[in-house]
């Protein structure tokens, strides 16, 4: 039986906030609705034209969010007859959710899903891990769940060490890191109008959200270069050069294609491979990952119009270029993790959106999508502009 074509349309998403900004006081839950409800809308599909719902998140936040996949479809209006997944696969969990949606599909579980995620670090509790069988004496210590999740689990180190390890073993400067994260926050302002396409505006306690907090107009070269290193002395790591603490959520519409009839504007899913290496270089990832990616399909860098790769660090970006050879005209031209946001279940989603509206405003065919995973693993994936 023939392998049915998998089409990703009509994604839409929060702004991404920035650690303790406007998402702050919005639960897990409600934003995640929100981006399924938008991108249904934007889809023109009533919420019973959907049979299956696919949610990932890395962090637990409220009380709801062992639930949250079934918790979300519900609130979102979705029937109550419709199943619901959680998966989650590190920075590549949103991704992972358009694989998990599209996988439904290719078993014949599925015809027309919604794949999503959401994060809300803001809202991650602290835990007293000693306190559900008692503590004879001491103080009774409070641990950050956020801290668990941006330490890997193997050395306990911050992810930013990784990316100092990665730049120790194959030579990037700060100022390289720099440069890259200065394009990044400059393309970002200069895309606001493409990506408020993305966006579907939330109401907060404080007002409407309606843009990316992360984006900052002051981030030149020189106001970089001033910034101290945040994970070792001497080191070239520092927050500018780094992906943001960030929350939001996002939502794409995952079909066959005879069952995305009348969406319009698409991509389809060609592959995807995931890959893994070294927890102590785990920025090294999109490299294999993409290798394979393009050796399976029998392609070149040549081939791919435009790369989308998550930026946790410049030095990531900076190093798949270096050893793939990707064109910097064709590289996150609209900012990336650094100036928009980096919410690991949102990313992958927030990029296929990117792709596609980039893809159909210039007439380019194909884009690969890449990040590198904490904990030491990379995932890549291929798509092509489509029409339904």
């Amino acid at each position: 039986m023939p392998r049915p074509e998998i089409i990703f349309a009509a994604g839409r998403r929060t702004p991404l906030g920035r650690f303790g900004g406007g998402l702050r006081d919005v639960p897990m839950r409600d934003q995640a609705a929100h981006a399924v409800r938008a991108s249904l809308n934007a889809a023109a599909l009533a919420p019973d034209a959907i049979d299956h719902f696919v949610f990932s998140t890395t962090v637990p936040t409220d009380r709801d969010s062992l639930f949250a996949a079934r918790v979300v479809s519900v609130r979102a209006g979705l029937p109550e007859k419709i199943p619901a997944l959680c998966v989650t696969r590190a920075c590549a969990s949103g991704l992972q959710a358009l694989i998990s949606a599209a996988q439904q599909i290719e078993t014949g579980h599925s015809r027309r899903a919604i794949a999503a995620g959401a994060e809300v670090f803001s809202r991650v509790p602290h835990v007293a891990p000693a306190a559900r069988h008692g503590q004879a004496r001491g103080a009774m210590v409070l641990e950050d769940m956020l801290d668990w999740a941006y330490r890997c689990p193997f050395s306990q180190d911050y992810m930013g060490e990784t990316a100092e390890a990665l730049a120790d073993d194959f030579g990037y400067t700060r100022g390289a890191m720099d440069d890259w994260a200065a394009r990044s926050q400059r393309l970002a302002q200069a895309a606001q109008g493409f990506l408020a396409r993305q966006i579907a505006p939330i109401e907060t306690p404080t007002g409407l959200l309606a843009h990316d907090e992360g984006r900052r107009a002051d981030a030149t070269l020189d106001r970089l270069a001033q910034l101290r290193p945040a994970f070792r002395e001497g080191g070239r790591v520092t927050a500018g050069n780094s992906s943001g603490v960030t929350d939001g959520a996002a939502a794409m519409i995952v079909a066959a294609r005879e069952a995305a009839v009348g969406l319009g504007l698409c991509l389809r899913l060609v592959d995807w491979v995931a890959v893994g290496v070294p927890p102590r270089i785990m920025g090294h990832g999109p490299v294999p990952a993409i290798t394979a990616l393009l050796d399976k399909n029998g392609l070149s860098v040549g081939d791919i119009d435009y790369f989308e790769i998550n930026e946790a660090f410049a030095v990531v970006n900076l190093h798949a270029e270096a050893r793939l050879g990707i064109p910097r005209d064709r590289h996150n031209l609209y900012g990336g993790g650094i100036s928009v946001g980096h919410p690991p279940a949102v990313t992958g989603i927030r990029m296929a959106m990117t792709a596609l509206d980039h893809l159909h405003d210039t007439g380019g065919r194909r884009a690969v999508l890449s990040m590198c995973l904490g904990a030491g693993q990379g995932m890549a994936m291929l798509v092509e502009a489509d029409t339904v």
